[in-house]
C-alpha cells in the first residue's frame, strides 16, 4: 500500500481446466488466488501491494490512500469479559469495511473497549448494529475523544485520551490539543453557511480561492475536538450533501480547556465527561444536562442531573419522580390521617434517593452528539 509502505509476498496459481500451472504473470480479466494463513488476515487492507515471492516488487505502489474516518466513538461491551470477542468482531467486520479504524481504549466505568473511527453519524449506526446483530454483542457506545497532551506543573507531558485521565487541576500547567488542516470545496451559494459552522467550531482561515465562478476552496486549521462529532454531518446538511471536505494531522496548539463532568443522582459518571472550551463550558453544560434529562428514566426518587467543573456546579436539571396516590385509599376523616400518609411518603423517598442506583440507559452515553 502506498501510505503505510506494505508487500504481501505469494505465489501465483493460474487456474487451468487440465492443470493448474504456476506462472509470473496475471493479465487482466483473469482470476487470481490469494491464499493467507488466518494470522495475516486481519493485517490485509484495501491498497496493499502484491508482489511475488520468487520476483518482489521494489517498493509498493503509490497513490492509494485509506479513507479517513470522521467521526469517532468509544464501544464497549456491556459484559466486561467480551473484551476480546469485540476484538475479533472488529477484526472480521474491517474485512469487507476497509473504512473502519479503531484502538484500544479504557474507561473507568465501562472497563476496556476501543475509541472506532467511521465516516458518519450514520455509519456508527450501521457498525454498531452490525456488531451486536452478526456477532451477538451488547454494546454500549460513548461520546468521542482525542488525544491531549497535559503539560504539568512539575514539566511532565502526559498523553491524555480519556478526560477521566486528567490530574488534578492545581498540577496542570497548560493543555494542548491536536489541530487538523482541513481542505473544504463548496459551491459558492453555501459559502456563507459554511463560513458559520466554521466560526462556531474555532476554526481559523488560513486561505479562501475561487476555483471557478461557482466554486470555493477553504483551508481552515480547526482543533480536531470540533470535527469527530458531527461536523461532518452539519457540514453536508449546511451545503445539501455538495461540500467536500478532507483533514490530515498539523500540531497540538494550548488551548484554555476545561474538564466538564456530569454528575447522575450526586454520582459522577466516567464516561460522560469530556473536555471542552473554558468559553463553551457553561453553554455545553446546560444543553447536556437537558438532553440527559429526556433519556435518564423516571425513578420511584428524584434524580439530580448536573454539570460540573471542578466542585463548581454549572447547570443542573430534575428527573421528576415517579408519583403514587397514597391518599387514594382515605374517604373523608380527619386531614391529619392524610399528612401522615404524605409524610410517611416523603420519608420513603429520602431514603430510596440516599441508597437508590440510576441505571443509564445507553442512549445516555451518546447524548454530547445532541448538543452544539
Amino acid at each position: 500500500m502506498g501510505t503505510d509502505k506494505k508487500h504481501m509476498v505469494l505465489d501465483l496459481m493460474y487456474p487451468n481446466p487440465v492443470a493448474p500451472i504456476k506462472t509470473n504473470e496475471l493479465k487482466a480479466g483473469e482470476v487470481g488466488i490469494v491464499v493467507l494463513g488466518l494470522k495475516d488476515v486481519a493485517s490485509v487492507s484495501v491498497g496493499d501491494t502484491i508482489t511475488l515471492a520468487k520476483n518482489r516488487a521494489a517498493e509498493p505502489i503509490g497513490g492509494f490512500e485509506k479513507a479517513k474516518p470522521f467521526v469517532f466513538a468509544g464501544l464497549y461491551p456491556i459484559d466486561t469479559d467480551k473484551f476480546e470477542d469485540l476484538r475479533d468482531a472488529l477484526d472480521k467486520l474491517k474485512l469487507n469495511d476497509s473504512s473502519i479504524s479503531y484502538e484500544p481504549e479504557t474507561s473507568a466505568a465501562l472497563g476496556f473497549g476501543f475509541r472506532v473511527g467511521f465516516l458518519g453519524l450514520l455509519h456508527m449506526e450501521v457498525v454498531k448494529e452490525r456488531l451486536e446483530r452478526e456477532f451477538n454483542l451488547d454494546l454500549i457506545a460513548t461520546a468521542p475523544t482525542v488525544t491531549y497532551q497535559v503539560v504539568c506543573t512539575d514539566g511532565a507531558i502526559l498523553d491524555i485520551q480519556n478526560p477521566s485521565e486528567l490530574p488534578p487541576t492545581n498540577k496542570i500547567d497548560h493543555i494542548k490539543e491536536p489541530y487538523v488542516k482541513a481542505t473544504i470545496i463548496t459551491p459558492s451559494e453555501f459559502l456563507g453557511n459554511i463560513i458559520t459552522l466554521l466560526n462556531s467550531r474555532r476554526a481559523i482561515q488560513t486561505k479562501m480561492d475561487y476555483i471557478t465562478t461557482s466554486r470555493v476552496l477553504l483551508e481552515y486549521d480547526i482543533p480536531m475536538n470540533e470535527i469527530v462529532m458531527d461536523f461532518y454531518d452539519k457540514l453536508k446538511s449546511a451545503t445539501k450533501g455538495y461540500a467536500s471536505f478532507d483533514y490530515e494531522p498539523s500540531e497540538y496548539r494550548i488551548g484554555n480547556l476545561v474538564k466538564l463532568d456530569i454528575k447522575v443522582a450526586g454520582e459522577t459518571v466516567d464516561a460522560l465527561s469530556i473536555i471542552v472550551p473554558d468559553e463553551k463550558a457553561m453553554s455545553k453544560g446546560r444543553d447536556f444536562v437537558k438532553a440527559m434529562k429526556e433519556i435518564v428514566p423516571r425513578q420511584l426518587f428524584e434524580v439530580a442531573i448536573q454539570a460540573s467543573i471542578g466542585s463548581k456546579i454549572i447547570a443542573r436539571e430534575t428527573v421528576k419522580s415517579m408519583g403514587k396516590n397514597v391518599t387514594a385509599k382515605c374517604y373523608g376523616g380527619d386531614i391529619t390521617r392524610k399528612r401522615k400518609l404524605l409524610e410517611k411518603q416523603k420519608e420513603g423517598k429520602k431514603r430510596m434517593k440516599a441508597i437508590g442506583k440510576v441505571t443509564l440507559p445507553s442512549e445516555a452515553f451518546l447524548s454530547v452528539l445532541k448538543i452544539d
